[in-house]
């Protein structure tokens, strides 16, 4: 397959992968549904390889626009931990992968909800109704296990996993992910782009949306109704405050590539860092860290914002056309915009 790269943005340098994964510990599983009018998946991001229930790492959530249907986020923003994987997938498959979530919990700790709390399962969504039959409801907890079980450190962009059916731009969105290496420390960043108009597409600064929605013949401009969901790691030792500031630099990111966070539009962010994990039982001493100072956060905060934009630009460049429900299609960017393939 040809490779085509994206415009870098910023100065700071990528990690090794320019992925999520270059924060050491993290892992990225897909399972991809490519069935005809069912075009969906499942991804799954694994903050380390021990067990997230016992061993829970800090974190944090910022709506910038909650038109949405995610499950967990209340708990995360009362205690600020993670104690299942995040998963992605479309609308409707919410439910389905958070009982995944919770039967998987339970087979590593069988004491869940009897000698011990329940467990809050954390699952994020977008719609990807238009190419993909959402109403059959196909994703199932064995979607939510296989993108577990292939969960590794290179991870896979464009119409992917969660990302297969979903939209941007007019055009065909997906998941990307990048990474900034900034203060020391390593943040990625991982996204499910399904947002933003035609005409309002922005390329590392370069305003295309008007051509692209002339290519696309694209009717008057109508209210943003698409979504996104970025997810941001880090290895640097933040708590849960330094980590919600470090989730809303997620915002400046994609506001970059012409969003405006329409009404209709479910724009959240989560960070975590896997610096340190919280333990469970109280038995066990919580960790002696020492946080990063809130002065030297500044390189953070610029590797947040870039990353979500190099990784909402990997989703376009490794977007692939697309046919799926009831003939419904959508281009790659690179297939209506050739003449941005592999930028000098």
């Amino acid at each position: 397959m040809e490779q085509v790269t994206p415009p870098v943005i910023g100065t700071l340098p990528a990690g090794a992968r320019n992925s999520i994964a270059d924060v050491a510990g993290v892992t990225v599983g897909h399972c991809t549904l490519d069935q005809g009018d069912l075009q969906t998946g499942v991804t799954v991001v694994r903050p380390h390889a021990g067990n997230p229930y016992l061993q829970k790492v800090p974190a944090a959530c910022a709506v910038i626009n909650g038109f949405g249907k995610s499950v967990g986020l209340v708990q995360v923003e009362e205690l600020g931990v993670l104690e299942t994987p995040v998963a992605l997938t479309n609308t409707f498959a919410v439910g389905a992968v958070a009982q995944a979530q919770i039967r998987e919990a339970i087979a590593a700790n069988p004491e869940i909800g009897r000698t011990l709390p329940t467990v809050n399962p954390l699952v994020f969504e977008c719609n990807d109704g238009y190419l993909n039959d959402i109403q059959a409801m196909a994703v199932n907890g064995g979607h939510y296990e296989a993108a577990c079980t292939a969960a590794g450190p290179d991870v896979e962009s464009g119409a992917v996993g969660a990302g297969r059916g979903m939209s941007a731009f007019g055009v065909k969105g997906g998941i990307g992910t990048a990474s900034r290496l900034a203060g020391g420390y390593c943040v990625g960043a991982l996204v499910l782009a399904n947002f933003g108009t035609p005409e309002s597409l922005v390329v590392a600064g370069r305003h295309v949306g008007s051509e692209l929605a002339a290519r696309l013949a694209a009717p008057a401009p109508e209210p943003e109704k698409g979504s996104i969901i970025m997810i941001v790691a880090t290895d640097a030792p933040l708590d849960a405050r330094q980590l919600r500031r470090l989730a809303l630099r997620a915002g400046a990111g994609l506001a970059r590539t012409g969003s405006v966070y329409g009404h209709g539009s479910g724009d959240i962010a989560l960070a975590f860092s896997n610096a340190y994990t919280v333990p469970h039982h109280a038995t066990e001493p919580m960790p002696a860290v020492a946080l990063l100072h809130e002065s030297r956060l500044d390189p953070l905060f610029r590797a947040a914002a870039d990353s979500v934009e190099q990784a909402i630009l990997h989703a376009l460049w490794h977007a692939v056309t697309l046919r799926g429900r009831d003939g419904h299609a959508r281009q790659a960017l690179l297939d209506v915009m050739p003449e941005l393939r592999n930028p000098t």
